[in-house]
């Protein structure tokens, strides 16, 4: 059966200048696991940025001292990322508004014709939302970043370096592992014009299937322990020929840009004002980054999660709530200092 070798793929990527825009919308314990039943509900918003059609997740605080802006891996759904988004509003207790920004052409629909957009047109992206709908918000503004978003929140970062105040990398994609093999299949998947076309189109004839038994496949394959609106968004944003073109292309300009050294002496500038969270078993974000990182940029604030939530922390429940409560301590701790 072809579907667990196309889903396991998918698990794998867990992660022109603009210029206007404009919206409308469209191991715990038992208290801790209380809190997944009685968080505040985000709501999602379509938005045009720049004449892409983006989607939103959001929740508002009636007055907020900062604003968190969260930035996804690749795939770009936001739909992932729901319980982690909710749990952490309600851990930062109203203190802060929410919002998570999709990439470009990675949701349910075709808006953009099946136009394919770079690492770098998706980081555009996100300096183009924040110049022209973050640009009234006048509290603080905090970055949280997953995977390759850790990436793109750190070159933000570096372009708002008055606007950031602080900014958090998730299970950071910041340079290739020559060690993964996992990643250099991706690799040749990526730049082969057939193996793209190939994977996307499996993924649209899987798209036809009756929605019960698409998820059905994904819950006895990759999704045994995934929550509902995981299944959903692999399903529903996932599953189109136009977001696996988009997924590849993205991780083969990936794979170019991040073959470059990282900014050490950015990050030895800004080390007061960033945190990394690292996972025990990731090829993505291995622990010789971390490595990296603790001697190019000696006091840097590092961790590594070690409850095997993994990469695709977001998938699950629990994964979801352990991680919200680490960036809601490290966002309380840094903001009750300064």
């Amino acid at each position: 059966m072809l579907l667990p070798p196309i889903t396991r793929s998918f698990s794998f990527f867990h992660s022109r200048r603009l210029i206007s825009s404009k919206c409308r919308n469209s191991q715990m314990g038992p208290e801790n696991l209380s809190l997944i039943d009685k968080r505040h509900r985000a709501s999602f918003r379509l938005c045009n940025v720049s004449g892409y059609k983006t989607d939103l997740l959001e929740i508002h605080a009636k007055d907020p001292k900062f604003h968190v802006l969260f930035i996804p891996g690749n795939p770009g759904v936001i739909s992932f990322y729901v319980d982690f988004l909710e749990s952490l509003y309600d851990l930062l207790d109203g203190a802060a508004s929410v919002t998570a920004i999709s990439h470009i052409g990675q949701t349910e629909k075709n808006w953009e014709r099946g136009r394919l957009f770079s690492l770098q047109e998706q980081t555009d992206h996100k300096l183009n939302f924040i110049e022209h709908e973050l640009q009234d918000v006048e509290v603080p503004l905090v970055l949280v970043g997953h995977s390759i978003g850790s990436y793109i929140s750190l070159d933000i970062f570096r372009r708002f370096q008055e606007k950031v105040t602080y900014c958090i990398c998730l299970y950071p994609f910041l340079a290739v592992n020559t060690k993964s093999s996992t990643q250099a299949i991706i690799k040749k998947i990526a730049v082969s014009r057939t193996l793209c076309t190939g994977l996307s189109s499996l993924a649209a004839i899987l798209a036809l299937l009756p929605a019960w038994i698409s998820r059905f496949l994904v819950k006895k394959s990759v999704g045994k322990s995934w929550s509902p609106p995981a299944v959903e968004a692999l399903c529903k944003h996932v599953l189109r020929y136009h977001t696996i073109q988009n997924i590849l292309y993205m991780a083969m300009t990936e794979f170019e840009k991040l073959s470059e050294v990282p900014d050490w002496s950015f990050m030895r500038e800004k080390k007061s004002q960033m945190a990394f969270l690292f996972g025990v078993d990731d090829h993505w974000g291995p622990l010789h980054i971390y490595e990296e990182i603790s001697n190019n940029v000696p006091g840097a604030v590092l961790a590594v999660e070690r409850g095997g939530y993994t990469h695709a922390f977001s998938c699950t429940e629990v994964g979801s709530l352990w991680v919200a409560q680490h960036v809601s301590a490290l966002i309380n701790n840094y903001l009750s200092k300064h």
